[in-house]
């Protein structure tokens, strides 16, 4: 039988809560969006939130969070806060970055 990668969130844990800001339909908004779809689609299937934010039609949110690149991930839950630059490629990095070592 094969190893499932779904990662479980602990029961004390909302769901994985994040925000991703990108730049209106640019290349690498296309592909941050795809791959961090693919990999909450992968890792995090139900247990995750993703609001995406296009920062020309909402940018007193991108100014709320001082986001200062782009694309620009943010994750908000479980805590701490981290924020994460780029198109997200890296699925390694990502996962890391938010605390799961695949």
């Amino acid at each position: 039988m094969p190893a499932t990668n779904k990662i479980i969130l602990k029961s004390g844990d909302d769901k994985l809560s994040l925000k991703l800001f990108v730049t209106g339909a640019s290349p690498n908004s296309a592909k941050a969006i795809s791959n961090l779809k693919d990999i909450c689609e992968k890792y995090f299937e139900n247990q995750y939130e993703l609001e995406i934010i296009d920062v020309y039609q909402q940018p007193i949110k991108a100014s709320e969070e001082q986001i200062i690149a782009l694309p620009m991930l943010l994750k908000f839950l479980p805590p701490p806060i981290k924020r994460f630059i780029g198109d997200l490629s890296d699925t390694k990095k990502v996962l890391k970055g938010l605390g799961i070592n695949s």
